[in-house]
């Protein structure tokens, strides 16, 4: 699963260009006080964690909703196939060669 952050995208279409525009309208709009550090980390990288108090914060003063702010590709993640296992003849075979084989 891949999830895009597009929070600087969102404040772009509504004409919000930069990381001390957004820290107003976060106070002005939803009453979220963030440090010019956390407004600027969340304006230009992409988070691991975003508190759900944050997220509903961003969508009120940007007014919008969590989809225009993150995209999850929810394509499946293909798992890597399972090693084969030993015939039963190739596992007589190594016993015999005096290596032990874990048991199956």
């Amino acid at each position: 699963m891949n999830v895009r952050w597009k929070l600087r995208m969102a404040a772009a279409q509504r004409e919000v260009w930069t990381g001390t525009e957004l820290r107003r309208l976060l106070a002005e709009k939803a009453g979220l006080e963030l440090s010019a550090a956390s407004v600027s980390a969340l304006f230009t990288k992409e988070p691991a964690q975003v508190k759900l108090s944050t997220l509903a914060a961003l969508c009120t003063a940007l007014e919008c909703t969590p989809n225009d702010l993150f995209e999850v590709d929810t394509t499946p993640v293909a798992r890597p196939a399972a090693p084969p296992r030993p015939a039963p003849g190739q596992v007589k075979a190594a016993a015999s060669c005096g290596r032990s084989m874990p048991p199956l």
